[in-house]
């Protein structure tokens, strides 16, 4: 899931492949997620520690109004600490904006 810059609410580009995503949950068992949400190599740590948690409690509260428990998924914040691109310009920027999810 992808964010726009400085924002934590999920796009709608991106809620379909949310719903995919709860549709399956929903037929499993025995499910736990970790919901991990990142920034960008801009903004000091703490903010950008306090914006990734944001990010990933926006991602589990849209899972969960689909009807997903919130005691199966787990939240974390890496801030800007673990960027899945490492160059340092603004599409690079926009691919670290992100919150992942991993089904445990």
């Amino acid at each position: 899931v992808y964010f726009d810059y400085d924002r934590s609410s999920v796009n709608k580009s991106d809620r379909p492949m949310l719903e995919t995503n709860a549709r399956f949950l929903k037929s499993e068992q025995d499910w736990h997620l970790l919901i991990s949400g990142h920034c960008d190599e801009r903004g000091s740590e703490s903010y950008n520690l306090v914006l990734g948690e944001r990010r990933a409690r926006s991602v589990q509260r849209y899972l969960s109004d689909l009807g997903l428990p919130s005691s199966q998924m787990q939240i974390v914040s890496y801030g800007k600490e673990k960027p899945f691109c490492g160059e340092h310009n603004p599409e690079c920027w926009k691919q670290n904006r992100r919150a992942h999810f991993a089904m445990q």
